[in-house]
């Protein structure tokens, strides 16, 4: 073999190895990525499972800790210390541990006590009743005093009560008197007792909570109270604000000599709310509304100044009253030019404002049940008849249940 030729096969030969040693390299670097990010996953798995194990050993030690027991301050000690009453019955003085704040210590808050030391370790929200939770609240109502027709002198009054006192409360500390505490609204049924309350709350930006008189009536003795108690801290929480008690005589009613289990109940709670209005804890922004449409029933101790100071009647609507509520149904409405709103009021004597809503609904459901977007003059005649007669029939009704 010639040199050259040796050259040429020795180089490659050469060439040949060095092929498969970059080949064997880049499949070797390939591996040390693969295991890298193999230990990157573990490693990464590994502080997971920590945490997961880390984790279940707080909860192992949180369900292992000693149960605690409920209980309220009812008074604080000069030398910290706290007297409170537990929920398995008497009186205590305890301690109190170093990681509750003493701000937080106030009579009449709830605690969590130590079973075994009766220990206060921990202060515990205020705690309210889904009833009074649930209570109708809104923030701002969107009535205003342009959405009621009819009852002006009854607005001023309202207003004299409840919105100065809020929005202007100066005035009365230069007269020098006290606002009033509470105003009851007497009517017949849908004269827009409600509808006021709501104006009133939107016109001082208060937050409106509403609650109907009979769900404050409980079935076991003290419940019916402790609502009322929560109503009104939660009013407080929340002040400024109107406390809005629809249908007064539930609860309101006069207590009487002889009564039954269930009566008592409900004078416990009609007792509980002649404390709450007497202001045995003080109501600074939060304003008090009742209303009922029979004060005849109401226990005199409601009536008295100093509870419910102003007594407002509201009528069925007059003639004016009775146009300006056709006006302000018929503006939201796509009605004709021909609607003769002063001879449907003329029409519709001793019609109340519900009444009157009632039948610009069911005009409107005459011209829709006939295919028009527009409603005419006939489809509220048609619906005065309608509606007026029935109101016929109910009132006949009802005299007929009470002969």
């Amino acid at each position: 073999m010639t040199e050259e030729k040796l050259d040429d096969y020795l180089q490659k030969e050469m060439k040949q190895k060095i092929d498969v040693l970059e080949r064997q390299n880049s499949e070797l670097l390939e591996e040390v990525r693969r295991v890298e990010g193999e230990k990157r996953y573990v490693e990464s798995e590994l502080f997971r499972l920590q945490k997961e194990i880390k984790r279940m050993r707080s909860e192992m030690e949180r369900l292992k800790a000693p149960p605690l027991i409920i209980g309220s301050i009812k008074d604080v000690l000069i030398d910290g210390r706290v007297i409170v009453k537990s929920s398995t019955g008497p009186d205590f003085i305890v301690s109190t541990s170093e990681y509750v704040p003493a701000e937080d210590m106030i009579v009449g808050a709830r605690v969590a006590l130590n079973k075994q030391t009766l220990a206060v370790m921990s202060v515990l929200p205020q705690s309210l009743d889904p009833i009074v939770i649930g209570a109708e609240i809104v923030d701002k109502p969107e009535l205003s005093y342009d959405d009621i027709g009819g009852l002006e002198e009854e607005i001023r009054e309202i207003r004299e009560a409840v919105e100065d006192p809020l929005l202007r409360p100066e005035l009365y500390k230069k007269v020098g008197i006290e606002p009033p505490k509470g105003v009851l609204l007497v009517g017949p049924p849908g004269t827009g007792k409600t509808l006021l309350a709501k104006a009133v709350a939107h016109q001082t930006n208060a937050t409106f909570i509403r609650m109907v008189g009979s769900e404050l009536v409980q079935k076991y003795i003290g419940e019916g109270a402790r609502l009322v108690r929560e109503l009104f801290e939660m009013a407080k929480e929340k002040a400024p604000s109107i406390v809005f008690i629809d249908e007064l005589d539930s609860i309101g009613a006069k207590r009487l000599d002889v009564a039954t289990s269930g009566d008592r109940e409900v004078q416990r709670t009609l007792m509980q709310l002649l404390a709450e209005l007497d202001g045995f804890n003080p109501i600074a922004d939060v304003k008090i509304i009742g209303a009922t449409n029979r004060p005849d029933i109401l226990d005199e101790a409601l009536l008295r100044p100093g509870r419910f100071d102003r007594i407002i009647e509201i009528p069925l609507p007059n003639f004016d009253g009775r146009l300006e509520i056709f006006k302000i149904h018929a503006r939201r409405m796509n009605v004709d030019d021909s609607i003769d709103l002063n001879n449907l009021a003329a029409k519709s004597e001793f019609a109340s404002g519900a009444d009157i809503r009632a039948i610009c609904t069911e005009a409107g459901m005459f011209a829709i049940r006939e295919n028009r977007d527009t409603v005419i003059m006939t489809d509220f005649e048609r619906a005065l008849v309608k509606v007026m007669d029935a109101e016929e029939l109910k009132g006949s009704e009802t005299g007929a249940m009470f002969a």
